[in-house]
């Protein structure tokens, strides 16, 4: 990928890799393998850039910046004038906690839209999952988010346990899940 594609859409640069992942090229089977192999793709797609893994925020913003979470799954940046291009994260659920999980998608993807506003050119979330359960069955709470289309906005709270947290998403997404190979699918959510 050259400089000048650099600001392509996430689903987009996302999209060879997807098709890696199909053909058998390259093998994922949790999110440890997902976030090494998607940075191997990438640091052979960005040969102008850095791509740094569980890049701590404190290392690229104001100390004192609030944000969701600490650290970035994937960060790429310009080599040359450190410009922010890209923050990914990463989820490949393996054990269910469908409602949990599915929370912390919604976690990722607000993080996302902090990161965006703190000067990131492009931040999103890739979700990889072979249980059906994130993509069908009801569609009431937070399911619907994930299995119907529902627009996900707005204040989401915790749906287990003590119910004590909340995210608030600004934007609005639609979750689409795309199939990949087998029962894998893979759903791309870029922050606006």
């Amino acid at each position: 990928m050259t400089t000048s594609s650099i600001d392509v859409p996430l689903a987009m640069l996302v999209k060879p890799f997807l098709h890696e992942v199909a053909r058998g090229e390259v093998e994922i089977y949790n999110e440890f393998s997902l976030q090494h192999e998607l940075g191997i793709f990438l640091r052979n797609e960005f040969s102008n850039s850095k791509v740094r893994f569980e890049r701590n925020v404190s290392s690229l913003f104001s100390p004192g910046a609030a944000f969701t979470k600490r650290e970035i799954d994937v960060c790429i940046a310009n080599r040359i004038d450190h410009r922010l291009q890209y923050a990914i994260e990463l989820k490949f659920p393996r054990n269910g906690q469908h409602p949990e999980q599915m929370f912390s998608f919604c976690k990722d993807i607000a993080f996302a839209e902090e990161l965006k506003a703190g000067g990131f050119t492009r931040a999103g979330l890739v979700i990889f999952a072979e249980d059906s359960l994130f993509w069908r069955g009801p569609s009431d709470g937070i399911y619907g988010f994930f299995r119907s289309g529902r627009p996900l906005t707005g204040i989401i709270e915790k749906p287990t346990g003590k119910r004590d947290s909340a995210v608030n998403i600004r934007g609005s997404y639609r979750v689409e899940w795309l199939p990949v190979v087998g029962d894998l699918r893979a759903a791309v959510v870029e922050a606006s």
